[in-house]
């Protein structure tokens, strides 16, 4: 269990630090971006955030072994709940995207089967190409959202080890302040989730990311033969 453990936070520590260069200088911007109470939630998630890098040293006079593992669970449930307020505003970016794009996409299909008999075979063309850039929208957004709740999912396994870690040691306000980021970010994710789950149904129902093009199912009569009947002379 203690090697898996090692592993989990190791596998998570590099994975944050992946998501940190990448998402440090679109923090601010993404955080605008998000509505009022997410932003107000995650600057909670944060608020306890500061990286430390302790060194090995001896043990200070007048503190107990307790003491320092008491101090050093502390600090990790503060990197853990950093990684886990940062995986949590990039996922919630990225569904806010996939949503976004799927919704676009429903609506020019909607678009398209209504005026496809109104076009010019030009229009009609051009129209088609326009879903299937959108199609590929989708389905790069959706590889985005896949990635980043592969990193959350890290994050939040990490952050309950950080608050068992830091109950057993003792750092009670430690541990409470992990399971009070954990509560929040699971909140968070679970609301858009639900729309997603509703616009992908949307998307499912109305065929719009498999349908195919209309132009080629209306000409396939041109290429079939010409009856009998019709060619026989009286």
């Amino acid at each position: 269990m203690a090697a898996y453990r090692r592993k989990l936070f190791a596998a998570g520590l590099s994975c944050a630090a992946s998501l940190m260069n990448r998402s440090s200088c679109q923090s601010s911007r993404r955080l605008a971006l998000l509505p009022t109470l997410i932003r107000k939630n995650w600057k909670t998630l944060s608020v306890t955030g500061a990286l430390c890098a302790v060194p090995f040293i001896q043990k200070p006079e007048g503190l107990s072994h307790e003491d320092l593992v008491r101090r050093a669970s502390s600090l990790v449930t503060d990197s853990a709940n950093t990684f886990l307020s940062q995986t949590t505003l990039a996922l919630l970016d990225t569904l806010t995207v996939y949503i976004k794009a799927i919704n676009s996409l429903v609506t020019l299909h909607k678009r398209y089967v209504a005026s496809v008999s109104k076009n010019t075979p030009a229009e009609e063309s051009a129209f088609w190409q326009v879903i299937l850039v959108q199609r590929q929208e989708v389905i790069d957004r959706r590889m985005d959202y896949k990635r980043f709740e592969s990193c959350w999912m890290t994050a939040i396994n990490l952050s309950k080890l950080a608050a068992e870690t830091a109950f057993n040691a003792g750092a009670d306000q430690a541990s409470v302040a992990a399971q009070n980021s954990l509560q929040v970010a699971q909140s968070q994710v679970k609301h858009f989730r639900q729309m997603m789950l509703k616009a992908e149904r949307e998307l499912k129902d109305s065929n719009a990311e498999d349908s195919e093009r209309h132009q080629n199912l209306n000409t396939g009569m041109e290429d079939e033969d010409i009856p009998d009947a019709y060619l026989r002379e009286d």
